[in-house]
């Protein structure tokens, strides 16, 4: 039976991943939160590793506060790069895959195209740059690793953009949501699944990949479907605006290409306002 670690195991993907995994799978899964294991504290996570072998650690820690990370940037790079490290190696010392969780923020979105594994990095913004870092950590120092870049996170656990347009539309709030940029908003139980596939698959080739769900959308784009889709919500309150400003910057297109992906896995990507419906409805049926 292969032995997993989830790091980061309260957080949205965490979360979804405990949803994935079922008592009779022949995978056995152990959650830590990081009060339970913080990937900053190195000598926790050696004697953590000492106490069980693991086969593959899942990564699911992170600083995401993206604004904030321009103000607290020692923060983010401590969890999100030096954290990254300290999880890599201990990764390495004890023959332990690691599946580590990245962004499309390590792009600067000045492309036109969807961006690909190889395509160069050069993040705009202090929480992508230290992505990058990790990412870079992960790359040198593991032999066996997979790197999940993906986007626009979404589910029907903790704070994210979803339900943060639920929660206003239901107050009736008027919401001016921008268009300058783009992406793929992603549903993060579908970026649990394929988490799990990689844990559970043989043979597939270790390295960077992307995962998003189909298409491209702006925030207005995605603020518009979850409306549509919501029960007895409208989009009357909603407004388009072409100039939103934020403390960090954001790439103006962070599309994913994973094509990749799809064909090491043999799966097709689902399109973004499906699964959108779907996390609404979980949602309501709660």
């Amino acid at each position: 039976m292969k032995n997993v670690l989830v790091t980061g195991a309260n957080g949205q993907l965490g979360t979804c991943i405990k949803d994935m995994v079922s008592d009779g799978s022949e995978v056995h899964y152990v959650f830590v939160s990081k009060d339970e294991l913080s990937i900053t504290d190195t000598s926790a996570l050696q004697n953590y590793f000492k106490k069980t072998k693991f086969d593959y650690c899942i990564n699911t820690a992170a600083y995401t506060q993206v604004d904030q990370a321009e103000k607290e940037a020692e923060a983010a790079y401590a969890i999100n790069a030096e954290g990254v490290k300290n999880l890599a190696e201990v990764c390495q010392e004890n023959n332990t895959t690691l599946i580590h969780i990245s962004t499309d923020y390590v792009f600067d979105g000045n492309s036109t195209q969807p961006y690909r594994e190889t395509d160069a990095t050069n993040p705009i913004n202090v929480y992508g740059a230290s992505k990058l870092a990790g990412e870079r950590y992960v790359e040198n120092i593991c032999s066996a690793y997979y790197i999940l870049r993906t986007s626009w996170l979404y589910s029907q656990y903790g704070q994210n953009f979803l339900k943060t347009i639920l929660k206003h539309g239901k107050l009736g709030t008027e919401l001016k949501i921008t268009t300058e940029q783009i992406g793929t908003p992603t549903n993060a139980n579908d970026l649990a699944k394929i988490a799990c596939l990689l844990v559970e698959r043989e043979h597939i080739p270790y390295g960077v990949y992307h995962f998003s769900n189909q298409g491209r959308a702006t925030w207005y784009d995605f603020a518009k479907e979850i409306l549509l889709k919501a029960s007895d919500l409208s989009t009357a309150n909603l407004a388009k605006t072409d100039h939103y400003r934020t403390f960090a910057a954001r790439p103006k297109f962070s599309v994913l290409h994973t094509e990749k992906l799809q064909k090491a896995l043999g799966i097709q990507m689902k399109p973004w306002k499906e699964r959108v419906a779907a996390v609404i409805t979980i949602l309501e049926n709660n």
